[in-house]
């Protein structure tokens, strides 16, 4: 008992050493990356609301949680492609101006974009910041100086392609910036997604493909044209074929469902919402954010025979199949895509981590999309979750 004790002793006064809390194996910087038409932590910060908590802070929950930790928000483009707002990030947290590479722009940038836009940058050395721009949340990073990352929704897809142009850069020419050459293996410790749309969602498919009223208004939500083509099934299986899996990185993803098998009586749905149900769909449970009720269930509410998210199928030749897997969703986006990219490795989290495969932590039921933020709505709070990735992640 005695060298057990000199033991642990010693083994606490070598984590003091390295300012490690006690227990972890690392204590990495973890970048929290929001999704499609979310926001940075200054964007309201005088409405006290913020996208990772609500009214409540998750970055700042996570930072004391068996801490300290160091906890940063990043706040990348809102209705931008997967490439374009890695650039975002990449200079967010290692400082400089973005560029969204030459050829990237003249092939696939929106009309009027500019591969490096003014003013757009982030000061890596606060002594050596002449125009007053930002400090950069982690100018160290490296491989001797990895981070986690951890995204929701389209920040999921967003931190893949981080990694896949961090470890092998981009073919074509696009014009020297540092992100694209390449070679970068070991900056990313851990990848963590939470409801993301690895394989599309349907919501886009669902409502812009059989309601022409809506078309315009909802092409604007979905933002521009690569956007919303990876967001969709057959863009993000496009997507999945560029954006590896990295060897070289421990990845984790979660679920999250917010709708029920239909029933004659008696489930936790919406019944004003779907007051006729049939078992083969899926339906809003009664406690899902209000707006997404109407596209979460087998029809699209008000409209007459028009399928939702929960009802919605398609078998078009050449394109990725829909059948009722895909029913089950949290009101924005599939629960069976958040599982991992198809094609790649994965596997159900079995308490013992693997890398270079998708480590499954499971469905959350009852959580829709943003209650998993806890954003005001009726539910429990997803802080438990939280504190599971922390525990996973600050262990490897």
């Amino acid at each position: 008992m005695l060298r057990v004790s000199h033991t642990c002793a010693a083994a606490l006064l070598a984590l003091a050493a390295l300012g490690l809390p006690v227990g972890a194996a690392n204590n990495d910087p973890v970048i929290l990356v929001h999704g499609f038409l979310g926001f940075g932590p200054d964007e309201f910060e005088r409405s006290g609301f913020s996208y990772w908590g609500g009214y409540g802070d998750i970055a700042a929950h996570m930072r004391v949680y068996r801490g300290p930790r160091t906890v940063y928000a990043a706040g990348v483009g809102p209705i931008n492609s997967n490439w374009d707002r890695a650039a975002d990030l990449y200079a967010q947290i290692k400082g400089g101006c973005v560029d969204y590479g030459a050829a990237h722009v003249r092939r696939q940038g929106i009309p009027g974009q500019l591969q490096k836009p003014p003013g757009k940058c982030w000061a890596a050395d606060p002594a050596n910041n002449p125009h007053g721009y930002p400090l950069a949340l982690y100018p160290a990073w490296d491989a001797r100086h990895p981070i986690h990352l951890i995204g929701h929704s389209q920040g999921g897809t967003t931190i893949r392609a981080l990694v896949e142009l961090l470890e092998h850069g981009s073919p074509e020419d696009e014009g020297g910036a540092e992100l694209y050459g390449g070679g970068k293996a070991g900056w990313v410790r851990s990848v963590t997604t939470i409801s993301a749309p690895h394989n599309g969602t349907t919501l886009s498919d669902a409502v812009l493909a059989v309601l022409p009223s809506l078309r315009l208004p909802l092409r604007e939500l979905f933002g521009n044209r690569a956007a919303r083509w990876e967001l969709a099934p057959d863009g993000a299986r496009e997507f999945n074929r560029w954006a590896r899996t990295s060897p070289h990185v421990y990845y984790y993803s979660v679920g999250t469902l917010a709708t029920e098998a239909g029933s004659w009586c008696c489930n936790g749905t919406d019944r004003v919402i779907a007051p006729i149900q049939t078992t083969s769909h899926q339906y809003p449970r009664a406690d899902m954010i209000p707006y997404f009720k109407s596209f979460a269930g087998e029809w699209i509410v008000p409209s007459l025979l028009q399928n939702g998210i929960g009802g919605y199928t398609q078998h078009a030749p050449g394109r990725v199949r829909i059948d009722s897997d895909w029913f089950p969703n949290d009101g924005v986006v599939n629960t069976v895509s958040m599982r991992a990219p198809a094609g790649h490795p994965a596997r159900d989290y079995d308490g013992s981590s693997l890398r270079g495969t998708w480590n499954f932590l499971g469905n959350y039921p009852g959580y829709d999309h943003f209650d998993i933020l806890n954003w005001p709505n009726r539910g429990p709070s997803a802080d438990p979750l939280y504190e599971r990735i922390s525990d996973i992640i600050f262990g490897l």
